[in-house]
């Protein structure tokens, strides 16, 4: 499968997001409620290639964490994990810059199994793609998107500090609404 980068520069945002209270340049341009989702293309735990595309017809919550290691990505992504099977028509996508095999390693080892969970450690196309790639750290930001079956985006958070929890409550209802819209 083709690339979905682009050519053109990468837009920064600087000052937006911090990381342990240091203020964090975020490389992509900031997605807004209403706007066409990107494309991406991340790996899954077996190296398989993934896009959004690969989910079209579902509305998609993209819960993007630090790394799955560290103490508020595993409690957000297990969170997820646990209201997925209460949200028909919702498709839960994890993503951060862990490595597929360590993800893997991740899942087994808590249980995970009802999200998809992503790596873009590659190419970081998903964070270029939506603004969450951390120039100083190639990591991504902690952020919550959902995007309806026609791809366009019904919810975004960018949170302010990437060690706080982001807000669970508002992107789920935000999920529901999309899944029963459709």
């Amino acid at each position: 499968m083709a690339s979905v980068t682009t050519s053109d520069p990468p837009q920064e945002r600087q000052g937006a997001i911090t990381l342990k209270g240091n203020p964090v340049t975020l490389v992509g341009p900031q997605i807004q409620v209403g706007m066409k989702a990107p494309n991406f293309q991340v790996i899954a735990h077996d190296s398989a290639p993934v896009t959004l595309a690969d989910s079209k017809g579902n509305t998609r919550l993209i819960s993007v964490v630090h790394s799955v290691d560290t103490g508020i990505c595993d409690a957000q992504t297990r969170r997820f994990n646990q209201e997925a099977a209460k949200l028909p028509g919702v498709e839960i996508l994890t993503i951060s810059m862990d490595l597929p095999f360590a993800l893997k390693r991740w899942c087994g080892a808590a249980g995970v199994d009802k999200v998809k969970v992503l790596s873009d450690h590659r190419e970081a196309s998903f964070g270029r793609a939506y603004g969450v790639l951390i120039k100083e750290a190639r990591l991504l930001a902690r952020a919550l998107f959902v995007i309806d079956p026609q791809e366009v985006v019904r919810y975004v958070e960018y949170v302010p500090e990437v060690g706080s929890h982001p807000n669970y409550d508002a992107a789920l209802a935000a999920a529901r609404q999309s899944a029963k819209a459709v």
